[in-house]
C-alpha cells in the first residue's frame, strides 16, 4: 500500500501504526488485486482486512476469458461491491453476519476497502468439505439474509443478482455447444426475472465465500460483488451444488430445501397465505435456478466437475416443462 491507503487504514480506525506491511490473504480473480491482513498497533482492534482493488495492464483470466465485457463487469462488480457496504451491509443483523466497514475509496483506477478481520471476531474456520451443521448454518444465512432484504429495489447494486446472469455472459453462451439448452437460455432466464417474490442474491454464495464459527453452528459471508436483485433459490442452489456431490444432491434436495423454507419461514414471521404463495412459486423455481448456472458452466468451463448426472436432469426436466 501507498502512504496515501495507509492513511486511510489509520484514519479508519484510529491506529497509530501498522505492525507490519500486511499478510496476503489471496488475489483478486485475474490479476485484479489482493486481499491482506493489516495488523495495528494503538486501535481498538488488532487487525483489519483489506480489499485493494486494481485494474491490471493485462487482464489474466484462468480460463481464457480476457475481453473488454469481462473487464467492464469486474470494474462494476467492485463498484456493486462498495455500494452494498456504504449503504446495504448495516441492514445485515448477527444472523446473516457481514464485515463491518471501516472505510472505503475509490481512487482513480483503484477500490480500496476496509472490512473488520472476521478470523478476530471468531469467524476463522473455512471449510473444503461439510457436515450437516455446516450446511444447515450456510441454509440459514442465506434464509436470514433473503428475508432481510424482500421486495426490496436492489438501488445500486445489480438489477439482476448472480455472476453468471445471461445479460452479462454473451460469450459463455455462444461457446455453449447444446443448442437446446442455448436456445432456451432466454426463457430461462424469464422464468426466473419473472417472479413474483424477489429479494436480494448474494450473487456468489459458494462454500469458500462463507467463514465458520469455531463450533461450525455460525457462519459470515463475505465477497458481494454480484450482489442483486432475483429469486432466492439462485444462491441456494448454487451454495448447494458448491459443496456436495450429485448424489448427495439427489438424496437431500427436498430435505435441504424444507430446511431453508422453515427457516425462512421464522425469519418473515410464520405462515402467512404470502409466505406460501412464495415458497410454492420458489420450490418450482429451484431446478430452473440450478439449470440456469448449469447453462453458464457448460459455455464457460464444459469439463467442470459440476457438471454431473443430477444437473443433466434437472436441466432435462426444465426444458421439457419449458417445451
Amino acid at each position: 500500500m501507498n502512504d496515501h491507503f495507509q492513511q486511510i487504514v489509520l484514519n479508519a480506525t484510529g491506529a497509530e501504526g501498522l505492525t507490519e506491511e500486511g499478510e496476503l490473504i489471496q488475489s483478486l480473480w485475474s490479476g485484479y488485486g489482493k486481499i491482506i491482513r493489516c495488523r495495528l498497533h494503538g486501535a481498538d482492534v488488532d487487525s483489519v482486512v483489506v480489499k485493494h482493488v486494481h485494474w491490471p495492464d493485462a487482464a489474466n483470466h484462468p480460463r481464457g476469458w480476457n475481453t473488454g465485457l469481462s473487464h467492464e463487469r469486474k470494474v462494476r462488480s467492485y463498484q456493486v461491491e462498495t455500494e452494498f457496504y456504504a449503504t446495504w451491509a448495516a441492514r445485515c443483523g448477527a444472523e446473516c453476519r457481514v464485515p463491518k466497514c471501516h472505510a472505503l475509496e475509490t481512487h482513480g483506477d483503484e477500490v480500496f476497502m476496509v472490512l473488520e478481520d472476521l478470523d478476530a471476531a471468531g469467524f476463522g474456520d473455512r471449510r473444503r468439505t461439510v457436515s450437516d451443521e455446516d450446511v444447515r448454518a450456510c441454509l440459514s444465512w442465506l434464509a436470514h439474509f433473503h428475508a432481510a432484504f424482500m421486495n426490496e429495489n436492489p438501488d445500486g447494486l445489480w438489477p439482476v443478482g448472480t455472476y453468471w446472469h445471461l445479460a452479462t455472459r454473451p460469450d459463455e453462451l455462444a461457446a455453449l455447444d447444446d443448442s437446446a439448452l442455448r436456445n432456451a437460455a432466454a426463457a430461462i432466464d424469464r422464468r426466473l426475472n419473472d417472479a413474483r417474490f424477489k429479494t436480494f442474491v448474494h450473487g456468489d454464495a459458494k462454500l469458500a465465500n462463507f467463514c465458520f464459527s469455531a463450533h461450525g453452528n455460525q457462519v459470515a459471508a463475505v465477497d458481494f460483488q454480484y450482489v442483486g436483485g432475483g429469486c432466492g433459490m439462485k444462491d441456494v442452489a448454487y451454495f448447494l451444488g458448491s459443496c456436495l456431490n450429485e448424489d448427495e444432491c439427489e438424496e437431500r434436495e427436498d430435505e435441504l430445501l424444507d430446511y431453508y423454507f422453515g427457516t425462512l419461514e421464522k425469519c418473515m414471521g410464520g405462515g402467512s397465505a404470502s409466505f406460501q404463495a412464495l415458497e410454492t412459486e420458489w420450490r418450482a423455481l429451484y431446478p430452473v435456478a440450478w439449470t440456469d448456472f448449469f447453462r453458464f458452466l457448460q459455455g464457460w468451463s464444459p469439463g467442470h466437475w459440476k457438471i454431473n448426472s443430477y444437473s443433466m436432469r434437472l436441466a432435462r426436466q426444465v426444458l421439457k416443462e419449458l417445451a
